[in-house]
């Protein structure tokens, strides 16, 4: 073998326990159970107090490079990814400029990501008004599928699909078995409530309403109905539709749901007024709302948790006024998910193996990526060497995103990552080995 790495806690998808892998040519070739003598030009053993999870797959980060690389970038996003043992990520198509809603922008975007990722990347595709013709194109072109908003996006270049858009969008995905992807917020609903404007978070939280995510949702879920499409709901907030999202699956709508570590994280009735770092929108909801989120998760209703790695510059997070309704929306925690569901997931009784099922095996399934997210033979070789006993306080200006905004600073969290390795090399951030990614050829 190239490599042989022998840990006596690892989490495969046959559970937890001492394995050997091996690897060879930067892919899992054999993992054996328990502690052996499997020869290899280079023999790794972890420490006792370490864990050997797959490399996590985030399906859901905002690079906003090129364009708005001021943001975030590729180079900083990958870095910080690694980081939290992240191993893929799959990068949003708006923020960046020019969107990602045709093959010349995705072009555009490649060429920007070339040679600067230190973790493997692919990409979403956009559907907004007027450009159906061009998602067969991006479809071919190895997109992972195609997110829209049903409310602004907060940047005017993604408008939303209104509700006849998005029956069309649905019959033109379901033509060639492309995924949909939703921001599902009813913009009606929000016109209709409250002015978010202040410092109040309770203003705010009334501003984004539970009820315009389940109106969404409900919607999404009929059209998905009605059109055979493959839908996911993103960053779900309100507990309110775990009732909607059930009926769905018992009458085998094509549904996936996921939600964020923000949402598993934080409450609202903890968020000082004016604490701008903790908007994104849908919000951070109430402490019964976030216990019903938990049972979703171990109900099997929500099957992923993805950062929404959303990040801006401090400037337009408003820190300064603490205007909630002038402040960029987005929780800036690429490097932070895994600690922080840890931290969450096994006070309420929940394993490291729940924990790589929501945020590694699980996220690769929904984008249909054979080879990422697991601890088996003919995997690549992504791995997170992560201790789980160990504890820190987040410090927001040692973390590798371009702008040391945070929610989570200062936040004790459990759990450290001390190594990643990507197809078996590890990942130091100096020399980027990433590849961009397409549907298909992971």
């Amino acid at each position: 073998m190239d490599l042989v790495v022998r840990a006596a806690r690892a989490v495969t998808p046959g559970g937890e326990g001492p394995v050997t892998i091996g690897i060879e040519g930067g892919r899992i070739a054999v993992v054996e159970p328990g502690i052996t003598e499997l020869p290899g030009t280079r023999v790794v053993d972890l420490a006792g107090d370490e864990v050997l999870l797959p490399g996590l797959v985030d399906t859901h980060v905002h690079v906003n490079d090129p364009g708005r690389a001021e943001w975030e970038g590729f180079e900083t996003a990958t870095r910080a990814a690694a980081a939290g043992g992240v191993t893929t990520i799959v990068d949003m198509p708006l923020n960046s400029l020019p969107p990602t809603v045709d093959v010349p922008a995705l072009a555009v975007k490649r060429k920007a990501a070339t040679g600067r990722v230190h973790v493997d990347v692919g990409f979403w595709g956009g559907a907004i008004p007027g450009n159906e013709g061009e998602l067969r194109g991006l479809h071919d072109e190895g997109v992972f599928g195609f997110k829209c908003f049903l409310l602004h996006s907060g940047v005017d270049e993604f408008p939303p699909l209104d509700p006849a858009g998005l029956e069309s969008a649905m019959r033109e995905l379901a033509s060639f078995d492309a995924q949909l992807i939703v921001h599902a917020e009813d913009s009606d609903a929000i016109d209709d409530a409250p002015d978010p404007h202040g410092e109040r978070y309770s203003d705010f939280l009334s501003s984004r309403p539970r009820g315009a995510e389940n109106l969404a949702i409900t919607h999404v879920i009929e059209g998905a109905r009605r059109t055979g499409v493959r839908a996911h709901v993103l960053h779900l907030s309100s507990s309110d539709a775990l009732p909607l999202i059930a009926g769905a699956r018992r009458e085998s709508v094509a549904l996936s749901v996921e939600t964020c570590p923000h949402y598993l994280s934080f409450v609202a009735e903890e968020i000082r007024d004016g604490a701008t770092q903790f908007k994104c929108c849908p919000p951070i909801r109430e402490a019964g709302n976030r216990e019903l989120l938990w049972q979703g998760l171990a109900d099997g209703l929500i099957e992923t948790i993805v950062s929404d790695h959303s990040p801006c510059t401090p400037e337009l997070k408003r820190l300064d006024t603490g205007d909630f309704g002038l402040a960029w929306g987005g929780i800036s925690s690429l490097q932070l998910g895994l600690p922080a569901i840890w931290t969450q997931a096994r006070a309420r009784g929940f394993t490291l193996a729940d924990v790589v099922r929501w945020m590694a095996a699980n996220p690769a399934a929904q984008v249909g990526m054979r080879n990422k997210g697991r601890l088996a033979p003919g995997c690549d070789a992504d791995f997170c060497v992560f201790a789980p006993d160990e504890a820190f306080v987040v410090d927001v200006a040692k973390l590798a995103h371009r702008n040391r905004v945070s929610a989570y600073d200062q936040r004790p969290l459990a759990g450290v990552v001390r190594g990643t390795w990507l197809r078996g090399k590890p990942v130091t951030g100096d020399e980027p080995h990433g590849q961009l990614l397409t549907r298909g050829n992971c």
